[in-house]
């Protein structure tokens, strides 16, 4: 099984896990996000760990092993992205399975199970239709970020609500969205695998200035990032220096 699979795989059962958990458990709520995050953390980390022994594995649900930062080759996971969403019944929750080689996001997987989908760097949805003529902004549902309110008006796009990272990520993969923007804290799980999977699918993924994603870092905190359709891009970035 090739990496690009083996990322596949996990995300696709981890998320099957998550739905069977959500219908079964009786529990809603925060315990059920809290039984979704821990459960599914093991199930990711038993496959992975016996599946490439030798690699490292930093998830947001486990105590960080920092002997990681010598290794050229670490999973980036996060077993439950979008908590809250997967907890009250929404369907706009991920599951990230990402792997960084020499700190760059090389490959992954993004499951958004609630809609049957998964988005691999291995298996894509076909190119894009033409960009429209006014640009999609997804933005966090809870809590959009003035940057992104503000691009968006730089823009004149129109922001769309929605959940989770990942959900909002493979929106602009799938063509829903053209703009993902956040600024104001995530970390390195919460956008690794999207932006491997937005890399492969031909899209822009940075941090906010431009600057490469770089991952494996001592501290994982990860506050930014812009995903976007590439014709866009310098057209975004110039609004967001202007901001």
């Amino acid at each position: 099984m090739t990496d690009a699979e083996l990322a596949r795989s996990v995300a696709i059962e981890a998320g099957e896990l998550l739905k069977d958990l959500r219908a079964s458990s009786g529990l809603d709520g925060a315990a059920l996000g809290q039984l979704g995050d821990r459960d599914a953390n093991t199930l990711i980390l038993d496959r992975l760990r016996a599946a490439r022994p030798d690699d490292f594995i930093l998830s947001e649900e486990s105590v960080d092993d920092r002997a990681r930062c010598a290794a050229r080759r670490v999973w980036i996971v996060d077993p439950l992205d979008g908590t809250r969403e997967y907890a009250s019944g929404s369907d706009e929750w991920a599951v990230h399975i990402g792997l960084a080689i020499d700190g760059r996001p090389a490959l992954g997987a993004v499951a958004v199970p609630d809609r049957d989908r998964i988005f691999a760097t291995d298996d894509l949805p076909p190119d894009h239709p033409p960009c429209p003529q006014g640009l999609r902004v997804v933005v966090s549902r809870s809590r959009a970020p003035d940057i992104a309110r503000c691009v968006g008006d730089r823009l004149g796009a129109t922001l769309i609500p929605m959940g989770s990272a990942g959900a909002k990520a493979m929106a602009v993969v799938e063509g829903r969205a053209d703009v993902y923007l956040h600024d104001g804290g995530q970390y390195e799980w919460d956008n690794c695998a999207p932006a491997a999977v937005a890399l492969a699918a031909g899209l822009h993924a940075s941090r906010i200035d431009g600057r490469p994603l770089i991952y494996n870092c001592e501290n994982p905190l990860l506050p930014d990032l812009l995903i976007c359709r590439r014709e866009v891009a310098e057209r975004v970035l110039d609004a967001i220096a202007k901001g």
